[in-house]
């Protein structure tokens, strides 16, 4: 099994590896000692430490291909993480199907795929570790970013059945829940919102909130952190939240709270007043 290896020995593929809690984790694992190949869409005049392959995880093509080349040097995979994303926010009347097809392919449709393409190679070196960075957000249906929850639901219900799936060939299926963090994902955020729309007015309010509470948030670096120890642990949990205590607290509080008053509560965190008959 890939625990049994020495870091020199042990062949670990981070998707979306160029920047924010990739490119972190990808380096503290490098520093350890471990044959880290990252990805990126753009790999071009990227000055890292560690190989960077052409990827674009909503293209199986592309997948395949940069397989091909890890493959070239290395026998196989030992850890998988699937870090690439990107979110799109907006009311879900007004997100457009081009956005939403955009969302589903990067943070669902290509986590599954290039865990699929890279379950074979795991098999072959007798065992392995995925690492699926899902957020919160998998966790609570976040308003004006329902398509991203949809995204992150869709990931964890996967990870899920997949964990039993695979636990006969020695691998072990994980999941990282990132709070609010700052990195480039916010900038990044594709905005669905029409000016003058009857959402609009709300939409903006809520974008301001949620920008203000990402900017202001964690480390990323303390993701990277986590998802060390996390390949480092013999028998690792299935899921790990990673955020300040009210974002743990918020996901514990769904599980025991009837859902009408829950959703009052993270309402009114965004800033939405919700109209009562």
């Amino acid at each position: 099994m890939v625990l049994n290896r020495k870091p020199e020995d042990t062949v670990v593929l981070i998707t979306g590896a160029s920047s924010g809690i990739g490119r972190l984790t990808a380096g503290r694992l490098y520093d350890l000692g471990y044959k880290v190949y990252g990805t990126s869409r753009h790999p071009e005049g990227k000055d890292l430490p560690f190989p960077l392959l052409a990827m674009d995880v909503t293209d199986g093509a592309s997948i395949e291909k940069a397989l091909e080349t890890l493959l070239e040097k290395e026998q196989g995979i030992d850890i998988l993480i699937n870090n690439a994303g990107m979110g799109i926010g907006g009311s879900v009347e007004e997100s457009t199907p081009e956005l939403v097809r955009e969302q589903m392919d990067t943070v669902f449709l290509g986590m599954a795929e290039v865990t699929r393409q890279v379950l074979p190679l795991m098999r072959g070196r007798g065992g392995g570790r995925i690492v699926n960075v899902s957020s919160i957000a998998g966790r609570l249906g976040l308003p004006y970013q329902g398509y991203y929850s949809a995204a992150k639901f869709a990931m964890e219900g996967l990870s899920e059945a997949l964990s039993i799936e695979v636990k006969t060939f020695g691998i072990d299926v994980v999941l990282v829940e990132p709070g609010d963090m700052r990195t480039g994902f916010t900038p990044g955020r594709k905005w669905a919102i029409n000016e003058g729309s009857a959402y609009a007015p709300q939409a903006l309010k809520t974008k301001g909130i949620i920008e203000k509470n990402e900017l202001k948030g964690g480390d990323p670096d303390k993701v990277a952190r986590k998802i060390v120890r996390i390949l480092r642990k013999k028998h690792p949990r299935f899921r790990y939240m990673v955020g300040k205590p009210d974002e743990k607290l918020a996901a514990v509080m769904k599980n025991f709270l009837p859902f009408r008053l829950f959703e009052r509560i993270l309402a009114i965190f965004y800033g939405i007043q919700m109209k009562r008959k």
